[in-house]
């Protein structure tokens, strides 16, 4: 079954163009379109969607209430829709907020087709669809930001990982993928994967940016790569 794709942008412009490169595609279908983040909930209300790309910016309900709207409602169960943020800047404080939502990731509104296609059914297998340096970079800028009111205690979860689990942990968030973390830990890509599966289940998080900004909210990573 093809990629269900729905394109959330004040822009028709924008929207028609990604409408475009997404169509040429035999795995992916775009089933759906809205103008703000509002609009986006009442289509989510009637249309199956796999895979929404979502603007930050835009009026009535911007992107990053509509993701956290998806993402931690009844369509943020296992099996909903997973929510690619578009914006402007690489270090734009509206896509921290929208991973901090539950977004698997953001592009840049001006990403090569090829990079978009690839974060589709990059975030739609469940993976994370920027780079974790990337990721890694916007939270180095913007987590010493948040109010003391705003981080969030040790998470429980954490108590219930091996030793191994956390080692893998530590390293997600410093910026690592599977790849480098196997070399570094002397492990098969496949074990690696098994490991960050486990980390996410017992974290209760959908993928592993929920995992890295968790690792910085709790303090087990210190902004600028630092840990505890």
């Amino acid at each position: 079954m093809p990629i269900r794709v729905m394109l959330v942008d004040d822009q028709v412009l924008l929207r028609t163009g990604f409408r475009m490169v997404l169509a040429a595609q035999p795995d992916m279908d775009v089933v759906a379109e809205a103008g703000d983040g509002a609009e986006a909930l009442e289509v989510l209300g009637r249309t199956e969607v796999d895979v929404v790309l979502m603007d930050v910016r835009m009026p009535r309900m911007d992107g990053v209430e509509a993701t956290r709207r998806i993402c931690g409602g009844e369509r943020g169960a296992e099996g909903g829709p997973r929510v690619l943020i578009l914006t402007t800047f690489d270090l734009d404080e509206y896509a921290f907020a929208a991973l901090r939502a539950g977004a698997g990731g953001f592009l840049l509104k001006d990403v090569p087709p090829d990079e978009l296609l690839a974060a589709v059914r990059a975030v739609h297998s469940g993976d994370a669809v920027v780079a974790p340096s990337t990721t890694r970079r916007l939270l180095d800028r913007f987590t010493p930001m948040l109010p003391p009111a705003a981080r969030p205690e040790r998470h429980p979860g954490l108590e219930r990982l091996t030793e191994r689990e956390r080692e893998v942990l530590l390293l997600v968030a410093q910026g690592l993928s599977n790849g480098e973390i196997a070399e570094r830990l002397v492990l098969s890509e496949a074990t690696v994967k098994t490991h960050v599966g486990r980390i996410l289940t017992k974290l209760g998080l959908r993928d592993r940016v929920q995992a890295v900004v968790l690792a910085y909210e709790s303090g087990l990573v210190r902004a600028g790569g630092g840990r505890e």
